[in-house]
């Protein structure tokens, strides 16, 4: 990505000296298909997560406090957040523009270890989410390196698709999108619910390929392999890869954020489309 002419967001508060204890042990949900609940909300980026971060809020130990050090690498990712979230400033105050809406940019918390939120505590096992009640995105920057090392979806660009994942979801609060989808949610059956959650992703998915698109026609900002980077993030994290990875099989029941071809499919359908009109996931009949 080259971002050398982009200015740096000022809607970034870095909170991770606060955070800079280790925490012993983190959050524990037990065996079996609590570990797999874990590992799915986890690593699956965004969603709404405020019951397993009041759940994280009751259980988590004290912290052993001790000096935060950032190092080189972590500075050089804070300035890749702050200009990644600059640029979705840009493009989606334009599209709420056209839209006749104003665009209220969301606030990006950087944390270390652990955080409190509108939405309860996280711990940094959780990963990045956005919270709605805050309407605030989280990030532990620990979370890109678990990506590229243990996860294999290196790159800067792979890590902006993340930020502009949960921007996508910061979008559908602002639209009214997922504040539907969860009262919708509240009268369905579990599997239905699933469905609900798997067709809120894949549209935030689609909107980050809608800001990719447009970011790019603004800043020329995309190099050779970056579109290859986010797509390679997105199949790293589908349902389908996660839980082969965590159990060995796949419950497509479970699914809640879309498998690895669908979070390609729908990225790169907002990236060709660059068309915010054209990511009404819940109308589909086939993701």
């Amino acid at each position: 990505m080259r971002l050398d002419d982009v200015e740096e967001s000022q809607n970034v508060e870095d909170r991770r000296a606060e955070g800079g204890g280790r925490r012993g042990g983190g959050l524990v949900l037990g065996g079996g298909i609590g570990t797999l609940l874990l590992v799915v909300i986890v690593m699956f980026l965004g969603g709404d997560p405020k019951q397993l971060l009041d759940m994280a809020g009751q259980q988590a130990p004290q912290q052993e406090q001790s000096e935060y050090q950032s190092s080189p690498e972590d500075e050089k990712m804070v300035s890749l957040v702050k200009k990644v979230l600059s640029t979705t400033e840009e493009v989606w105050e334009e599209q709420f523009r056209a839209l006749g809406r104003t665009y209220e940019k969301p606030r990006l918390v950087l944390f270390s270890n652990g955080v409190r939120s509108g939405c309860g505590f996280a711990d940094a096992q959780v990963g990045p989410f956005y919270c709605p009640a805050d309407k605030t995105i989280y990030v532990d920057l620990s979370f890109f390196r678990e990506l590229s090392q243990r996860f294999g979806a290196p790159g800067d660009f792979a890590q902006a698709y993340v930020i502009a994942h949960e921007v996508g979801h910061h979008v559908q609060k602002l639209l009214g999108t997922s504040d539907q989808v969860h009262q919708a949610q509240s009268r369905v059956s579990e599997a239905e619910k699933n469905e609900l959650s798997v067709r809120l992703e894949l549209q935030a998915d689609f909107l980050a390929g809608v800001w990719a698109r447009k970011a790019h026609e603004k800043f020329q900002f995309l190099e050779n392999g970056d579109l290859e980077e986010a797509m390679n993030a997105a199949n790293a994290i589908g349902d389908d890869t996660l839980q082969k990875q965590a159990q060995g099989r796949v419950v497509p029941d479970s699914f809640t954020h879309g498998t690895s071809q669908q979070r390609m499919r729908w990225f790169r359908k907002g990236v060709e489309t660059g068309d915010v009109r054209q990511g009404d996931t819940f109308r589909v009949r086939e993701l």
